[in-house]
């Protein structure tokens, strides 16, 4: 069994931005397939989470005579994985282009900076769109894209439950506006046109301190727990702090995940008396020991982290709040309470690597002949009481769905969830709004970034200590 300094040491991922991608960039000779699929099998058989419950990793060996057969019978790197995965692992991916994945975890991806997500109308085949928010200096922002915009058209074409992959892929392309009419949806025939650029989003989406009958608020709008962005986290606690900030409305709504070590120091922030204390435990196949993780008083940068030492906290939540959302509710609710408001979390406990073909499986030393990595499941992640294992999700304590046709606007007091919070708290808001009434009933079918290769992973971030 591995001992941690063995285990960090392969687990050592630099994530080097896509400007820097200079030595991988001439490939001179591509790699086969076999080749490919040998390193694929190699990693899988290292570091996959649930080893034993698949034959084919647990029962093979790479010098048994037959596995060079076994590896030939898979046409691609791709068909090879899927075989070596739980048949209920809906988070392991494998990339044909890894620095698409290193840029899309640093938060830089390819779009308009419009954050939607996609309702099905049931007993119909009709969907349509609904803005969650904009991303500043984006294309949606500089064509005046709002929260709460429902569009219903793709450059003309009415979106539909087979269409609307294909018709939100293009780099360019208009959204036909509708509105609810008498609890129906109808076109206004309004359109605007939208441009995908290669754009990076600061997780930090709002960051204010309300000031409500006397009592100071925190509200954190926060989309992505990504360690490039830590020093800027750091710094909205440094203000929420200095404002005197007694109470802390957590909106992870529409946060997917990232990194663990920034999830830990979150959790940091929002507390502080409990430095040096469990905040959760990782626990890895058999080829690995269990790791503890504790509440820090420093990033991993190492500046001093900047704590409000909360004994409780009110989080928002959907159905899109999943992986190191859920670390942070499920690793601090042992310690302090934890109100969770919206409707029930992804229910994701499992983290992740970038594995690349390389002799320690590191970025370093990559095989410079083609770009494939994987980032399959490797761990399942607890609190200090032991409990993981969530497939169902967080219920919240307070439910409330969002309303399509009366989103709110993000921050402002009188927006449902928060509005909702800060009852909780006491501030003397008002009630909770009626909610618009339609003639039809809906099924969320999807969100910008759902095929993104980082969509909802938990992940390991580098750690050059080792």
């Amino acid at each position: 069994m591995l001992n941690r300094k063995s285990f960090y040491a392969l687990l050592l991922i630099v994530f080097i931005g896509v400007s820097c991608q200079d030595d991988l960039d001439d490939v001179i000779s591509p790699s086969s397939n076999i080749e490919i699929q040998n390193f694929v099998w190699e990693a899988m058989n290292v570091f996959y989470l649930y080893r034993s419950d698949v034959p084919d990793l647990s029962q093979r060996s790479s010098t048994d005579s037959d596995f060079d057969d076994f590896i030939s019978s898979f046409d691609t790197p791709e068909s090879l994985f899927d075989n070596l995965i739980r048949e209920d692992d809906r988070f392991s991916v494998i990339v044909s282009d890894f620095r698409e994945l290193e840029a899309a975890i640093q938060g830089q991806t390819l779009s308009n900076g419009m954050r939607f997500g996609l309702v099905l109308i049931e007993n119909t085949t009709q969907v349509f769109g609904y803005v969650r928010y904009v991303v500043p200096d984006s294309s949606a922002d500089l064509q005046g894209v709002e929260r709460g915009m429902i569009f219903t058209e793709i450059d003309g074409t009415p979106l539909s439950d087979t269409n609307f992959n294909e018709l939100l892929s293009p780099e360019q392309y208009s959204i036909g506006l509708a509105e609810l009419q008498d609890g129906q949806l109808i076109t206004t025939g309004q359109t605007i046109l939208l441009n995908k650029a290669v754009l990076t989003e600061n997780p930090i989406h709002i960051a204010n301190t309300l000031d409500i009958n006397g009592q100071s608020i925190g509200y954190l709008m926060y989309n992505g727990f990504r360690s490039n962005f830590e020093s800027e986290l750091n710094q909205v606690f440094a203000q929420f702090v200095s404002d005197g900030v007694t109470d802390l409305v957590l909106d992870l709504r529409y946060n997917g995940g990232g990194s663990i070590e920034t999830a830990k120091d979150l959790a940091s922030m929002i507390t502080g008396q409990f430095e040096g204390e469990i905040f959760a435990r990782e626990k890895f196949n058999d080829n690995f020991e269990e790791e503890v993780l504790l509440f820090d008083d420093q990033t991993a940068e190492g500046e001093n982290i900047n704590n409000l030492n909360l004994n409780r906290v009110f989080v928002l939540t959907t159905g899109s709040t999943a992986s190191a959302s859920e670390l942070v509710i499920n690793a601090l609710d042992p310690y302090i309470t934890v109100t969770q408001i919206g409707t029930t979390t992804t229910g994701k406990f499992q983290g992740s690597t970038t594995l690349y073909d390389s002799p320690d499986f590191r970025r370093q030393n990559a095989n410079p002949n083609h770009f494939y990595a994987l980032q399959p499941l490797i761990l399942e992640i607890e609190n200090v009481e032991g409990f993981t294992g969530f497939t169902d999700g967080f219920d919240p304590e307070i439910e409330l769905a969002e309303d399509f046709f009366n989103l709110g606007v993000l921050g402002n007091p009188s927006e449902p969830l928060l509005s909702l919070a800060l009852q909780q708290i006491g501030a003397g808001v008002q009630g909770k709004p009626l909610q618009k009434q339609t003639s039809f009933q809906t099924l969320k079918i999807g969100e910008d970034g759902m095929y993104l290769p980082n969509y909802q992973r938990m992940y390991f971030k580098t750690d050059t200590k080792f």
